[in-house]
């Protein structure tokens, strides 16, 4: 019948009782660590008598009780104990008595921060050349694989557009006119301390057009369909589908790759009008109910002060976004390394990517646009 390990205290002596084995480690550890606190290790009022059972793990704990020098000497205090239990604590006190604690290392905070931030640099270099290495990869196939119908994978990219497409447009649609009444909402709430509430048309038609309907849209596929990308190909790789692709001689890029930047390139745009047709719906219904704008004048000003340029520069920008969004989850599904946990991690790392690259190139599109007066 085999007993828990345990440590008894009585009139200042400590017996060990039990199986000191690593199933009951934890609770070992505790009591150890609290009696650390009150006693130096020392062998002195330690009886060993009762010890049952005896591996590393319980070994390791004792040495912190009474200290390495005295289980070196465990001959000489513990003569009852049996000969293979001397032995294995003779042999880890033995071990452990001459070894000297590792150095601390002096805290260096200004230097640990620049070393931090070096290798973070190098990090995001070597990131973004893999990233623009890969972009030319993509290119150079779908340039190889143009002229060539025979070559082109057109089920894939049906299929890619239902999943990519059809799919998430029920959440954009909602997630925009949403949105749309937000901004609606706000731009009532300022612009009618100047009288000027009829200009919430005007914000909420601009916010859409240029910016929100193909911003939510792009980042929503960010979310949703990069990760989706790097999920599949990184568990393609995980089980060595893509090795068993390059074995029967098909290129993974034009395989795998193309269909899903083509599809997404399809994609976005549709997805980028149907956001600036639900924003804009949004804030007309907040326009009807909160501001007694009807719908036809709502109409009629967009049509009188709404140019067609601003719909074609929010619409220009969805194929770019698509592309980078589709390679970089594709990339990290490719970067994989083939555990579970390698996946999770660069599945993460796909959508930060992707929704930092489509926010900085929107700031960078509209600072440009700005000064060309579009």
């Amino acid at each position: 019948m085999t007993e828990p390990g345990h440590i008894d205290q009585q009139d200042g002596r400590l017996t060990i009782a039990g199986d000191w084995t690593l199933v009951h480690y934890a609770t070992l550890k505790r009591q150890v660590a609290y009696l650390a606190q009150a006693r130096e290790p020392s062998p002195q009022g330690v009886e060993l008598e009762r010890l049952a059972a005896l591996d590393t793990a319980g070994a390791t704990l004792l040495m912190e009780l009474v200290g390495a020098g005295p289980l070196a000497a465990i001959d000489d205090w513990a003569p009852e104990l049996p000969a293979t239990r001397r032995a294995l604590l003779r042999t880890l006190g033995e071990a452990m008595v001459d070894r000297e604690p590792p150095a601390v290392r002096p805290s260096r905070p200004l230097k640990d921060t620049l070393a931090r931030t070096g290798q973070l640099v190098e990090g995001l270099w070597q990131q973004q050349r893999q990233l623009l290495g890969f972009i030319g990869q993509v290119l150079a196939t779908l340039a190889a694989t143009a002229w060539r119908p025979g070559r082109w994978r057109l089920t894939s990219v049906v299929a890619q557009l239902h999943q990519t497409g059809l799919n998430a447009l029920p959440i954009v649609a909602l997630l925009t006119f949403l949105v749309g009444a937000v901004v609606a909402f706000l731009g009532a709430t300022v612009l009618s301390d100047f009288g000027a509430t009829i200009y919430t048309v005007n914000l909420v038609a601009f916010a859409f057009l240029r910016e929100f309907g193909v911003l939510l849209a792009a980042i929503l596929l960010a979310g949703r369909t990069a990760s989706a990308f790097t999920a599949q190909l990184g568990a393609m790789k995980a089980n060595e589908e893509l090795d068993a692709v390059r074995t029967l001689g098909i290129d993974p890029v034009e395989l795998l790759v193309l269909p899903r930047v083509l599809a997404m390139m399809l994609t976005l745009p549709i997805l980028t009008f149907v956001g600036m047709l639900s924003g804009i719906l949004g804030g007309a219904l907040v326009c009807l109910l909160a501001l007694d704008i009807s719908l036809t004048q709502f109409l009629a000003i967009l049509q009188r002060d709404i140019p067609l340029n601003h719909f074609l520069v929010g619409l220009a920008k969805a194929p770019l976004f698509a592309f980078l969004v589709a390679v970089i989850g594709c990339l990290e599904g490719f970067k994989v390394s083939g555990s579970a946990q390698s996946v999770g991690e660069h599945t993460t790392s796909s959508v930060v990517q992707s929704i930092f690259v489509v926010i900085l190139l929107d700031a960078v599109a509209a600072l440009f646009f700005m000064e060309m007066g579009w």
